[in-house]
């Protein structure tokens, strides 16, 4: 697979591409309906370009969600230790949690997002399932409507309805995307106080996005957790402007929802463009713009 050069496209010191020019550089033309003088000036486009245009085909859009409030959260407050527990790892959400899915939830809703998401993607341990059907999923099983659960009621210690999978995006739960690995590839747990190391994360983050690049879907959401999105976005940012740099770099709060738009820099494949047009110049006697005096 050829790896893909991606970026998060943020206001960014190496512009994707730019173009700044004077009135000078452009040729005169004679304006024949102008009843007032029209006073032009290239001051202002002299100046470094803070802006930048690529191909809306080679861009994608992410929302990046960290889940709920879990029972790790509560006990890890109290004693960050327990965020070491192997009794915690598999944390499932607090009711103050699922207060904040509800919240995204209408969130999701009322902004339009519900309807723009193609697929959501999810880490496979449970705070964050729970928090991806809770968001991003149907509204609760009707009776008589025949339809796939995406949660079955009262799971994972939830106290919660059946979550319909009607009239949602597809889910997928990745491996990559989940909290700091605590198993190597022979699938043979660690040390319980050894953790994969943050630049291991941020790696696999970036692989992640990467993958995230060769699906077709152009709106995904991903909900995971706040090591691996701090880590991963870290390593976004770090040619960012400062004041950039620090608002991508903020730790996630719970059930908190970021949009990014993701670019593809490789030029080396992507859709073609739904909305372009080609044009043509006109058969007859008119002449193309560029030749008018």
């Amino acid at each position: 697979m050829v790896q893909q050069q991606l970026l998060l496209l943020l206001p960014h010191p190496h512009h994707l591409l730019t173009a700044a020019a004077t009135v000078a550089q452009f040729p005169r033309r004679r304006a024949k309906f102008l009843t007032l003088p029209l006073r032009c000036t290239g001051a202002p486009m002299d100046a470094n370009p803070t802006t930048a245009i690529y191909p809306l085909h080679r861009c994608k859009t992410i929302y990046l969600v960290r889940h709920a409030q879990g029972i790790h959260n509560v006990e890890g407050e109290k004693d960050h230790s327990a965020y070491m527990s192997p009794q915690l790892f598999d944390a499932h959400l607090t009711p103050l949690g699922w207060n904040q899915v509800d919240c995204l939830h209408e969130h999701v809703k009322k902004s339009g997002l519900a309807q723009k998401v193609e697929l959501v993607i999810t880490s496979p341990l449970l705070r964050t399932m729970q928090t991806a059907v809770g968001v991003f999923g149907g509204e609760n099983s009707v009776d008589g409507v025949s339809a796939p659960p995406l949660m079955v009621e009262n799971a994972g210690h939830s106290s919660r309805p059946a979550i319909s999978s009607l009239n949602c995006p597809p889910f997928l739960a990745v491996e990559a995307c989940r909290e700091h690995l605590i198993e190597n590839d022979e699938d043979v747990l660690w040390e319980p106080n050894v953790r994969e190391a943050n630049s291991s994360v941020a790696a696999r983050g970036m692989k992640f996005i990467d993958w995230l690049w060769t699906r077709e879907e152009k709106e995904i959401a991903i909900v995971s957790h706040s090591g691996f999105l701090y880590h991963t976005l870290s390593m976004y940012s770090r040619e960012c402007h400062p004041t950039i740099r620090e608002e991508v770099g903020k730790h996630f709060a719970n059930c908190e929802l970021r949009s990014m738009v993701l670019v593809d820099t490789s030029m080396l494949g992507s859709d073609s463009p739904s909305y372009n047009y080609p044009g043509m110049i006109p058969a007859g006697l008119d002449l193309p713009s560029d030749a008018a005096p």
